[in-house]
């Protein structure tokens, strides 16, 4: 058990398609190690969404995270995402009356003001989403042979622009995890340039994009600062 002054707040947001059950593991090993850790299903995602849901945005999900912010205890907030996560936690970030004191992109899109998923995804995963989209036109249908938990994704979240004002330059540090083992990656050349920035820490991990499921105590070392540098 850690002490009350290392104590954190880990706030966990899974990609398209997942929900909180994603982080499930990584979520019981941060508690084990006395931190606080929250994992946010977002709009759409819910085991049994609604029909409203299936119109949510990039704007709805920083809302559902936002929510989760409000509620956090005292103490430091790391927030954490993965994939199209990267969006969410740089929107809920610089909107946040809540300070963030860390955000961790875990595979993920790193946005800048204008970003979009469907700008920064790589032409791979576009094609995807339009043929995932044929059946309502409204969400992208996850892949056949997926985890039977993921859900039809809103097709609006990975439109949307998303617009970040000056609220995200409070946050004082921020991560880049690269899972450097898949060929379909759209995160390279993002790579490539983060890993030489100052204000960056970077970590490459010779794994698939399932970062939580594949190195998951190297995850929890990276998040918990056993592994800096």
């Amino acid at each position: 058990m850690i002490t009350d002054e290392l104590q954190r707040t880990f706030v966990l947001v899974p990609g398209a398609w997942h929900g909180a059950w994603a982080w499930d593991g990584i979520v019981a090993r941060l508690r084990r190690a006395g931190h606080q850790a929250v994992a946010v299903t977002l709009d759409g995602l819910e085991p049994d969404p609604s029909p409203d849901s299936a119109g949510a945005n990039l704007d709805t999900h920083i809302e559902r995270v936002l929510a989760v912010l409000d509620k956090c205890g005292p103490g430091p907030i790391t927030l954490c995402g993965h994939s199209y996560a990267g969006l969410v936690i740089a929107g809920a970030a610089d909107r946040s009356g809540r300070s963030v004191d860390r955000l961790v992109f875990c595979d993920a899109f790193v946005p800048a003001d204008g970003d979009s998923w469907w700008s920064l995804a790589n032409e791979h995963y576009r094609t995807r989403i339009i043929d995932g989209a044929r059946a309502d036109g409204r969400t992208a249908a996850p892949s056949a042979d997926a985890d039977p938990r993921r859900r039809p994704h809103p097709v609006a979240s990975f439109l949307q622009r998303l617009r970040l004002g000056d609220g995200i330059d409070r946050v004082a540090r921020r991560t880049l995890i690269h899972a450097s083992a898949w060929e379909a990656t759209p995160f390279q050349a993002q790579f490539e340039r983060l890993r030489t920035e100052p204000d960056w820490e970077v970590h490459e991990l010779a794994v698939g994009h399932a970062v939580y499921n594949e190195a998951p105590d190297r995850l929890v070392d990276i998040l918990t600062d056993k592994a800096r540098g």
